[in-house]
């Protein structure tokens, strides 16, 4: 696992395969950063599905309101719900969508992003300015690689757990 400077501000995600810790950026995009450990720390990500996953580009999981509970997943419905707080407006940056960067998911209106996020397989500079980067992945991109895919997959991967690196005991 890699080295964590700062767990306030890492996010370590459990998958079928093993963990993938993501190192969010505050400084960059304060509001999605807060946002992904309210909702991590409410255990709104367990067990939630990757719903969008393109080989080649990115896996986009994070619907908290149609894609969490084995029973109720539907997968025309998943990918189009979002948590019960209100929008975010765009953090937009220079950062560039390379492999391992976390996106905030968001629909036509830049100021749309709410609970989801993906994780890009390879570069996407056709995102760069357009949608929020906040994080990026400093392990475990080899579990990320394995996820299956699918629009939707037909049998779709879950983020099993999801915590703040500082709530985990040493």
């Amino acid at each position: 696992m890699a080295e964590i400077t700062d767990p306030e501000n890492t996010i370590i995600i459990t998958l079928k395969d093993g963990e993938v810790v993501l190192q969010l950026l505050p400084d960059v995009a304060p509001q999605h950063t807060e946002r992904m450990k309210v909702l991590t720390r409410e255990g709104q990500y367990d067990n939630v599905a990757f719903h969008r996953v393109i080989d080649g580009f990115m896996a986009q999981t994070g619907d908290v309101e149609n894609a969490n509970m084995e029973q109720d997943y539907n997968p025309r419905r998943a990918g189009t719900g979002a948590s019960k707080l209100p929008d975010l407006p765009a953090e937009f940056s220079k950062l560039p969508f390379d492999r391992g960067v976390l996106g905030a998911a968001r629909s036509q209106n830049p100021n749309s992003a709410n609970s989801q996020f993906f994780i890009m397989f390879d570069e996407g500079h056709f995102l760069n300015g357009q949608y929020t980067v906040y994080g990026r992945v400093i392990s475990g991109m080899e579990h990320v690689d394995k996820i299956a895919k699918g629009e939707p997959p037909a049998n779709p991967d879950r983020m099993i757990t999801v915590r703040v690196a500082a709530d985990v005991a040493a």
